[in-house]
Parts: C-alpha cells; structure tokens; sequence
C-alpha cells in the first residue's frame, strides 16, 4: 500500500511542477506549485518525517505561498501580460534541461551505486532515530543560528520590497 500511494503522490508531485512551469496565468501557476508542495509534505510523511511535513504545509504553503499570491495580485499582470510573450533565455532554457536531464540519467543509471545504505554508519544511524523535534530546534538555535536569521531578514526585506512595490504615490 505504501507503494501505491508513493506512486501516486510522486505522479501527481510531477504533474502539478509541470503545471507549474507551464501555466500562463501567474496565480495558477502559484495554485499548483501549492499543490505541489502539498504533495511532497505527504511524501516527507511517506519517511515518516512529520516535523518536515508539518513545517512543509505551514512555512511554505501557508506563509511563503501567500505572500506570493498577494504579490503577484498587487503587482500589475495585466502589464506584463501584454509585454512580450517569448523571452530571450530560450536558450538557456536549453542548455539547462540538457543539462538537468543528464544529471537524472546519472542518477538513474548509476544512483543505486552512489546512494547504497551500507555507506551510512550503523551509529549515525541509531544517533538519528533518537533524534526528535526538541533537537531539531536546539540545533536550529544554536549551531544554525546565523542562517536562521539571515533567512529570517531576507522575509523582511522581501515583505518591505512588497509594500514599497505597491504602495502608491499621495
């Protein structure tokens, strides 16, 4: 059962990115990459991962989603909507997938090498399960403060840009 429903949640993870990608409209695009998110919290469940799962739903789609689902209805679409509809990176966009695509079939061809369960310590392992939220959160504060408040300043920065975006003249 949990294969099946592995499957299904990885299929529909694929669909909604590519929706994503390809939507025209900016807030369906961002409806589907919600989606999306949705879906690879209920695969970090899949791993038995509920802290990343939970933190998944509520940083990303409910914090992170919002705030570009309003930026994106303050900031004129109709605008860039009538601007020109073929961007000059096209060939970039080329080189890019060339390049993402032979990264997968690396990964697939030679993945179950790279990536085999015998290279993990057995007591990185037995560290790991004892590992809860409390621990996520000390290492968070302590060894990871720094990054933790750059990320945090960086939201602000952004959030300020939003206001200052849309805020109109007097």
């Amino acid at each position: 059962m949990e294969l099946i429903l592995f499957y299904c949640l990885a299929s529909l993870l694929v669909l909604f990115a590519i929706l994503t990608v390809t939507a025209y409209n900016p807030v369906r695009s961002a409806v589907y990459l919600i989606a999306a998110l949705l879906q690879m919290a209920g695969l970090f469940l899949l791993m038995e991962a509920e802290f990343l799962a939970m933190v998944q739903i509520l940083v990303y789609v409910g914090g992170i989603m919002v705030l570009f689902l309003f930026v994106i209805m303050l900031v004129a679409v109709r605008e860039a909507e009538r601007g020109r509809r073929a961007g000059r990176q096209w060939k970039t966009a080329v080189v890019l997938a060339m390049v993402l695509s032979a990264e997968l079939l690396f990964f697939v061809v030679k993945g179950s090498e790279i990536f085999e369960a015998e290279a993990v310590p057995r007591a990185a392992i037995q560290v790991a399960e004892t590992w809860n939220t409390q621990w996520v959160g000390v290492y968070l504060y302590t060894n990871y403060l720094l990054p933790f408040e750059i990320a945090s300043v960086l939201l602000l920065v952004a959030m300020v840009g939003a206001v200052i975006l849309t805020r109109k003249e007097l």
